[in-house]
């Protein structure tokens, strides 16, 4: 059996830390977005479990334990007891370092392929709790589409999207640490206006609401990264001023995207951006995180 898998990025419309749980980690609360960019996966079925990894941009991306797709099916073997192999090929093209999720994308993808491939028979709940385990965005992408997330990011609730959104994204300079991120926020706080407006933005995304979807994003790690990465906060103005009806920097950084309010304005803004920054990509919202297709060996 041979699977084609799409690995699809995420951007996070809102980002909000509302405390810290009893394990230490941050509560969050967020409105999380599958897109179309992804990584391109193949699995197909060997003796030995094998990872092979191809770049786009010169990123360096282990192909070791290291790894998380390694390191999901390691795990899926050991909560299921199973030794097969598998031959994984991995493309990557979501930005690396970037609050894209595509190291957690790629260990959904693994997880939801394997599961077929060795004919495990597991639910999506019982993946998403595997994947857990590995990563805290790992269960958003097996299930992806519209969630707010809650918790680290597992306590997910799905939120209706009354139709298809364009944006760009790219990222404007290298990548950042989301442990560095949130220590720092955590020794600087929360500025009561640099929260977004979850409820407001939920809305707007149940509506069709753009501008007023654009009015409610915000990221509460922004300030931050913007301090440690002062090109994340130029390239936010490029994306406004291309035209955007709001910009945000997604997760903990580096990477930002915009929205429009069609997809020609947004076709446009990407041929702008792209003079300035080769890497700025088109896309539009997905309803789905992983997408596989059985194909011919």
């Amino acid at each position: 059996m041979l699977l084609k898998i799409q690995a699809r990025a995420k951007i996070n419309w809102t980002l909000d830390v509302v405390g810290m749980l009893p394990n230490g980690y941050h509560d969050l609360d967020m409105l999380m977005q599958s897109v179309t960019l992804c990584d391109q996966m193949t699995i197909r079925d060997a003796d030995a479990l094998t990872l092979s990894v191809r770049t786009a941009g010169g990123a360096f991306v282990p192909a070791d334990e290291n790894n998380l797709v390694l390191r999901a099916a390691n795990v899926l073997r050991r909560e299921t007891g199973v030794q097969a192999g598998a031959a994984i090929t991995l493309r990557k093209y979501i930005p690396v370092a970037a609050g894209m999720g595509g190291g957690s994308s790629d260990a959904a993808a693994a997880l939801v392929g394997l599961n077929r491939l060795w004919k495990l028979g597991l639910s999506e709940d019982a993946l998403e709790a595997i994947g857990l385990t590995i990563g805290a965005d790992v269960p958003f992408c097996i299930r992806g589409g519209l969630q707010r997330a809650q918790g680290v990011g597992e306590r997910l609730t799905p939120v209706p999207l009354a139709r298809p959104l364009y944006l760009v994204a790219f990222q404007p300079c290298r990548g950042l640490s989301t442990k560095e991120v949130f220590t720092s926020l955590h020794e600087e706080g929360i500025r009561p206006e640099d929260r977004p407006d979850n409820e407001a933005a939920q809305r707007a995304l149940a509506r069709g609401d753009v501008v007023a979807l654009g009015r409610s994003l915000g990221n509460v790690l922004e300030p931050v990264s913007r301090r440690l990465r002062p090109e994340i906060d130029r390239a936010i103005l490029a994306i406004e001023e291309a035209g955007a009806v709001g910009a945000r920097m997604t997760g903990s950084g580096s990477a930002v995207f915009g929205v429009f309010r069609h997809a020609g304005a947004c076709r446009k803004a990407q041929h702008l951006l792209a003079q300035t920054y080769p890497t700025c990509r088109m896309m539009r919202t997905a309803e789905s995180g992983i997408v596989v297709e059985e194909a011919e060996q």
